[in-house]
């Protein structure tokens, strides 16, 4: 029997949220952002009263995406939806960075580890208040945390496809994000360069075709995993940060005490994948892993092997 806690955040509504996960990817955030966003919690509870609590493993779904985008008659591409707050001295827009937000309602599964003490208080009407006072102070990937449903605190066993199908389906309709890194790093088996291997999943292939009546209809494709296979929808997905300097001192850096270094966002390929086809909470649970002999900062899910192949 694998008994597991989990702590269940329904129902996130999160106002602006940074949609610009990467610095060439644009939609969902990013994954580091929500499981910093658990971290920060983590910690605050520590603080609160909840020494040995850790908030080991998190997994992110889906319910609604409203990127702020917009395209007027005749565009060709989307343009983003800009503020420019403040107006300056003379009633003006003030110059600004643009920056891509969206408008989230996300659910998070948490797993909790801790002391015994800790875990029988966790389950007490008094963790879910405090909690909720935490939740209304605190911001989720950039944006502001407008409402959110009652939190809740469900203990179940992993083995027992039933309970993980109940929990998983109380929070239908959604959209699980997967890891699916596998499918860069067999592109790069064969040979394909790492940027090439990325775009051959979300290129969409547009085909016209004249009938003998002189009509013309038009078929729109993307790669599939296999002949027959139904994959979710396929996405970029940034997932950490990779080294590009030395760890040392930067100058004007905001911690004196913490080591500095430069990185850059590392991406890879995720999945959307309806609930109903998630048989396990590992499949959809997601982790901190560091490897410094690559320089790589990632957020991870549970893979057969572990290696370093398939990011860009």
């Amino acid at each position: 029997m694998s008994t597991r806690r989990i702590l269940v955040l329904p129902h996130l509504k999160v106002h602006n949220a940074n949609a610009l996960s990467s610095p060439f990817t644009i939609g969902f955030p990013a994954m580091t952002a929500w499981l910093g966003f658990v971290h920060a919690l983590e910690r605050k509870l520590k603080v609160g009263g909840y020494p040995t609590l850790g908030l080991s493993a998190t997994g992110v779904i889906s319910h609604q995406c409203d990127l702020q985008t917009y395209r007027g008659p005749g565009d060709f591409v989307h343009s983003i939806i800009g503020t420019a707050n403040p107006l300056d001295k003379d009633g003006k827009r003030s110059a600004f960075i643009e920056e891509a937000r969206c408008h989230l309602d996300v659910s998070l599964l948490i797993e909790c580890r801790a002391h015994e003490d800790d875990l029988d208080r966790i389950e007490q009407p008094e963790f879910a208040e405090q909690l909720e006072q935490l939740l209304v102070t605190m911001k989720v990937a950039g944006g502001d945390l407008k409402i959110f449903s009652q939190p809740r605190f469900t203990v179940l066993d992993d083995s027992n496809g039933r309970e993980v199908r109940k929990l998983l389906l109380g929070l239908m309709p959604g959209f699980a994000l997967v890891e699916r890194r596998e499918l860069m790093q067999s592109a790069m088996e064969q040979g394909a360069d790492a940027l090439d291997a990325l775009l051959e999943y979300l290129t969409v292939h547009h085909r016209c075709e004249q009938h003998e009546d002189g009509n013309v209809s038009w078929h729109s494709h993307r790669k599939t995993e296999a002949e027959g296979s139904k994959p979710g929808w396929i996405v970029p997905v940034a997932t950490g940060f990779q080294g590009i300097s030395p760890v040392g001192q930067a100058k004007n850096q905001r911690d004196p005490d913490t080591p500095h270094r430069f990185a850059e966002s590392v991406v890879t390929l995720g999945e959307f994948r309806m609930l109903h086809r998630i048989s396990a909470l590992d499949d959809i649970f997601w982790q901190y892993h560091t490897d410094l002999q690559n320089n790589l900062y990632l957020c991870q899910q549970a893979q057969p092997e572990i290696n370093n192949d398939g990011y860009f």
